[in-house]
């Protein structure tokens, strides 16, 4: 008979130990956005199909790009009423809240906390690069080198 238990997750013993990381170390480099327009259903498909919690949402608004963000609890909340026909700008979290890849691990878990959400948009000055989101620093924390 063979054996099938299932194993714990190891974690991935490249990653810098929590109190040593950066954004870098551990965000998700690129980003999954829509437009402001994007129907809900739409939006729940980009977070099923990519498997992602969070889509950001982009628009021009006084020739500025303005970034907000709407997580899977955003999104769930808004489902609730079967007869909404929602935007996305409609139940994004403006301004998004970001963070530069320098940043200590520390400093992004006291901004999620700060502001009360699960991901920050990485900003390379003003270009989002990624996400990182509280379970990479949670990653970090329990997986990263001592």
């Amino acid at each position: 008979m063979t054996d099938t238990t299932i194993q714990p997750y190891r974690g991935d013993y490249l990653r810098p130990a929590f109190r040593n990381a950066t954004v870098a170390d551990v965000m998700t480099p690129g980003i999954i956005t829509c437009a402001p327009e994007t129907p809900l259903v739409a939006v729940a498909e980009l977070m099923a199909t990519h498997r992602v919690h969070a889509v950001a949402v982009g628009g021009i608004a006084a020739n500025h790009l303005v970034w907000g963000v709407i997580d899977s609890l955003d999104l769930v909340r808004a489902l609730r009423d079967p007869d909404a026909h929602e935007r996305a700008e409609t139940i994004s979290r403006q301004p998004a809240v970001s963070i530069e890849p320098g940043a200590a691990l520390a400093d992004a878990a006291a901004l999620m906390d700060e502001h009360r959400v699960a991901h920050l948009v990485v900003v390379d000055g003003d270009r989002p690069i990624g996400v990182v989101s509280s379970l990479d620093i949670a990653g970090a924390a329990a997986w990263g080198r001592k």
